[in-house]
């Protein structure tokens, strides 16, 4: 018997008795769609039972953002006594301070860094470059990192040796080690927000936003190709909306 677009229904209002995630829920009618598309382009249905099927509204969810005070308490949790220890320090530090994405970090090459100069030059999406100033703490925690515990390394792997940020066993770090390493880091600082990467890009953001910067200058930096991301992207929480409002409208004046 062929599946009908009331079995389907039937089968998603199960998915939702058990809890499952508007996010979940659409990739599943996502697979549904594409699944029943092909059949139908085989030659094997005539009709396709989930053209009808609508995929639950999705609000786009903002991470958590952390406070300057949490991301110190962060770096300070970090053990020195380890072999990873500066390596760490100059992996939270430069994720925060320049709003790297993971994969930008994980890549990061000496011949990107212009430290002297005050920038570093990221690769992102798409292979599009972009130069990101740097603080003096980066560059002094990926110094002391290239020059103590990377350098004493007792192998590097040839082809990851333009590699600034390297495993123990003297290759490129993956985007599981990196996770890794703030989620733990996270549970050592007793921060119970949910922290990974893309946390720190975010609170960079958000950050600079609050500090007044420009949105465009906040779109330059993450790399965001329209501004329209960088607004989603960075949010200003309601208090300070209202305040801004209040402060600048021309209606709030008195004149």
């Amino acid at each position: 018997e062929l599946i009908q677009y009331s079995d389907l229904v039937q089968f998603m209002s199960v998915l939702v008795d058990l809890g499952l995630s508007a996010r979940t829920q659409a990739r599943i009618i996502s697979g549904l769609k594409q699944f029943f598309h092909f059949l139908v382009i085989e030659d094997i249905i005539t009709i396709d039972p989930a053209e009808l099927l609508e995929s639950p509204k999705l609000g786009r969810k903002l991470p958590d953002v952390l406070s300057p005070k949490e991301v110190d308490v962060m770096i300070q949790n970090i053990d020195l006594s380890k072999a990873e220890g500066e390596r760490n320090k100059a992996i939270i530090e430069t994720l925060y301070s320049c709003g790297l994405r993971v994969s930008e970090l994980i890549n990061l090459r000496f011949e990107d860094l212009f430290l002297t100069e005050g920038f570093i030059r990221v690769i992102g999406k798409g292979n599009k470059e972009r130069l990101v100033p740097v603080n003096p703490t980066v560059e002094k925690y990926i110094n002391e990192y290239a020059d103590n515990s990377r350098a004493a390394l007792p192998k590097i792997n040839p082809d990851h040796s333009h590699i600034v940020f390297l495993n123990r066993r003297g290759s490129q770090l993956t985007r599981n080690m990196i996770f890794t390493l703030i989620k733990d880091l996270a549970i050592v600082s007793g921060i119970t927000k949910t922290v990974s990467p893309h946390t720190f890009r975010h609170s960079f953001a958000t950050h600079l936003l609050e500090g007044g910067a420009d949105l465009r200058a906040i779109q330059e930096m993450l790399g965001h190709e329209s501004i329209t991301t960088t607004e989603i992207y960075t949010h200003l929480d309601q208090s300070m909306l209202r305040e801004a409002i209040m402060s600048f409208h021309p209606r709030n004046l008195g004149n």
